[in-house]
Order: C-alpha cells, then sequence, then structure tokens
C-alpha cells in the first residue's frame, strides 16, 4: 500500500514545531520550568555587532537600545551571538553577527524559537553602514525601500577584464555587465537578489522622522571636508530614503561605488514606478536576513511586510579626492563610528515609541501614510 505524501508546508510546519518545542523544552527544563505561552514581541531590533559586553562598555550597534530601552530581561540564546534582551513593552534586541551568513542563521534561529510570538511583531534592522558620498553624509541615516544582494553573481579579477567592461561583474546567468533590467535575467538566476521592503511601511518611517535633529561632531565634520565637490557628503546628518547593497565581502572604491548604483538599478527596475531606486548605503548582513525573514514567513511565524530597514553612514564607499581607494578601505571610522551608531538609535527609536503608544493600533494595522 502507497504511504499518503505529506505535502511541503505541512512538512515544513511540523519540523518547525518539532524543533522549537525542542529547545524550549531543553531551556525550559534547566530552570524547573514548565512549557508556558509564547511571549508576546511587538518589536524586533536586530543589530549586527556588538564590541565586548551589551551594556557597561563601549557600545556597538546594540548597547544604546539595551541601555536606553532597559531591556534587562535576558534570555539564552546558544544559537545566536548574544543572549536576547527584552523589555516589558515588548521590544526584543538581537545581535545578528557580522556577514550575510551569521544573520540568516540568527534570523531563522530566533523565528523558530517557541518561547516568542513573532507572528504581530515589527522588524527594525538598524545599524552602521557605507554610505555614497553623492548621496549622504556621515552621521546621516536612510531608510531603505530595497535590499539588493551583490555576492550573488560571476566575477573575475579587474585585470582580466575586456576592456570595454567598466567592472568584472556580471549577473548570473549573463555574458557580461548588464546595461539594462532584461539583461539581468537570460539564462539562470536565484530568488534572493533583491527584496522590495513594504514600501508604505517605509514612507512612513521617514515621514515620522525626516525633520529629527541628527547630532553632529567635530571629527566627522572635518573628514567630511575632504569631500570637496559631493555637496551631500558635506551636508550636516540627516534622514533620507535611499536602498542598500549587501556582501559579505567589504567592498571599496570609486569603481565599485559605481557598480554599487548600477546593480540597485538593474534589480529594482520596475515599469510602471515612476521614482528611480537610488544606492546609497552598503551592507554586510540584510539580504541574509531577508532571506530567513522571508523564509519564517512561509509559515506565518513572521510578518514579512512589517520588516524595516535603517542604515547610518559610519564612512564612505569611495574615497575623497585626492586619497587612493586602499588608503580609504581600511581608514579609522571618523569618531570610532559613534556618530553613527548614536543616530541609528535617535531615528529609529522615533519609530519604535511611535509603534508602542499606539500598539492597540498598529497590532492590527499595518502603519502607513493613509492611516
Amino acid at each position: 500500500m502507497q504511504q499518503p505524501r505529506l505535502c511541503f508546508g505541512n512538512a515544513v510546519a511540523l519540523f518547525t514545531l518539532l524543533l522549537t518545542l525542542t529547545f524550549s523544552n531543553s531551556a525550559n527544563a534547566k530552570n524547573g520550568e514548565a512549557l508556558t505561552k509564547p511571549i508576546e514581541v511587538k518589536i524586533v531590533v536586530a543589530a549586527m555587532f556588538e564590541d565586548g559586553e551589551l551594556t557597561g562598555d563601549d557600545p556597538g550597534e546594540m548597547q544604546l537600545w539595551v541601555e536606553r530601552l532597559k531591556l534587562n530581561q535576558s534570555f539564552p540564546f546558544p544559537l545566536g551571538e548574544y543572549e536576547l534582551r527584552m523589555n516589558k513593552e515588548g521590544v526584543l534586541g538581537i545581535v545578528l553577527g557580522g556577514g550575510i551568513a551569521n544573520a540568516t542563521a540568527s534570523v531563522m534561529a530566533l523565528g523558530m524559537d517557541a518561547r516568542f510570538d513573532l507572528s504581530n511583531a515589527y522588524w527594525l534592522i538598524a545599524g552602521i553602514a557605507g554610505a555614497d558620498p553623492t548621496d549622504m553624509s556621515l552621521g546621516s541615516a536612510a531608510w531603505a525601500r530595497w535590499v539588493v544582494d551583490g555576492d550573488l553573481l560571476y566575477e573575475i579579477d579587474g585585470r582580466e577584464i575586456p576592456d570595454s567592461w567598466q567592472y568584472g561583474f556580471v549577473p548570473l546567468g549573463g555574458r557580461q555587465p548588464a546595461d539594462k533590467p532584461e539583461d539581468i535575467y537570460t539564462e539562470w538566476t536565484v530568488d534572493t537578489l533583491a527584496f522590495e521592503l513594504n514600501q508604505s511601511l517605509t514612507y512612513w518611517a521617514f515621514e515620522l522622522t525626516k525633520d529629527m535633529p541628527i547630532a553632529d561632531g567635530d571629527e566627522i565634520k572635518t573628514f567630511r571636508q575632504q569631500f570637496k565637490g559631493y555637496p551631500m557628503a558635506t551636508r550636516p546628518p540627516f534622514v533620507t530614503m535611499g536602498e542598500t547593497l549587501s556582501a559579505s565581502t567589504y567592498w571599496h572604491g570609486q569603481l565599485m561605488n559605481k557598480w554599487a548604483n548600477d546593480w540597485i538599478k538593474l534589480y529594482t527596475h520596475k515599469e510602471d514606478r515612476k521614482t528611480e531606486m537610488n544606492f546609497m548605503t552598503s551592507n554586510m548582513e540584510d539580504s541574509g536576513t531577508l532571506t530567513a525573514l522571508h523564509r519564517l514567513g512561509r509559515t506565518k511565524l513572521v510578518n514579512t511586510e512589517r520588516v524595516l530597514v535603517l542604515r547610518t553612514a559610519s564612512n564612505y564607499t569611495m574615497p575623497p579626492p585626492g586619497k587612493d581607494a586602499a588608503w580609504s578601505t581600511t581608514a579609522p571610522y571618523p569618531d570610532g563610528g559613534l556618530p553613527a551608531i548614536e543616530s541609528a538609535f535617535t531615528i529609529g527609536n522615533v519609530v519604535v515609541q511611535e509603534l508602542l503608544k499606539n500598539w492597540d493600533k498598529y497590532e492590527i494595522e499595518t502603519p502607513s501614510l493613509e492611516n
């Protein structure tokens, strides 16, 4: 007799249930606790790195959130980089780890953790980034409408590229650098190259924060002045909207910056859109984070319409006039990147507090400019 087949959706759900119950039972058993109802999480704040401890020393991307929002409740999280931190208001903090692989693993581990109910949660991915000096200044913050992957491609060494090529990157399935969007899907590709975020939610967050003042500093102000001829790079910090390119390879330089701009345009193109998307920030995690969230969304463990990505400028993606890319790649971040860390909290927390203040509404209805 032929055995009944288990459909893909049920198989995934069963696997998820078994894995998370096992993890939760193990954690609770150590404390002598019985299984309880999952903790409702309202907002997940995801940072990528921390310097040392989560409190009391030089801050990385998570420490200001832990200290200022009093994320005092600690949960062991052996599948992650640090313990999880949460407050009584329902904000949960997680450090994902640097690079696409670490971010993917950490988000999947949290999403499948039966201790938490994340089904209605908003996700704020908030961290520092390289910034295109044609669009941003140090300390500035950009809300992303798209996250695009910059690792999944063909690459040849720059010393071997044909004379007619501007750089040695070719879309998967292509035969040369693409000039237009229809060139990027010629033979084969993968489906985790570009993620469009909820545009209505992103524009809502931008409108809420666009006039927020961002603290400036003498060191970043001095550094910015090197970028003569780049009026946006020499401005005091501000809030904007712009796309982010994710690659575990820490790339740098004027030619690479052109590639990043081209890549964003290629992978975010839509015939019916009036506004062209624009590369503004580089990061090393977000395409992995979005990949994991969309996998979790298949079984309704998370709501992918409630994801925000905020990146703040700690450095530039290319050198100033008179400096070369090799120098700029490894130059220390002005003020140690602290202005960008502060900016990520200052701007991101405006959205967090608005969601908490009106949770009765936003638990049910995802905010947009229309509501």
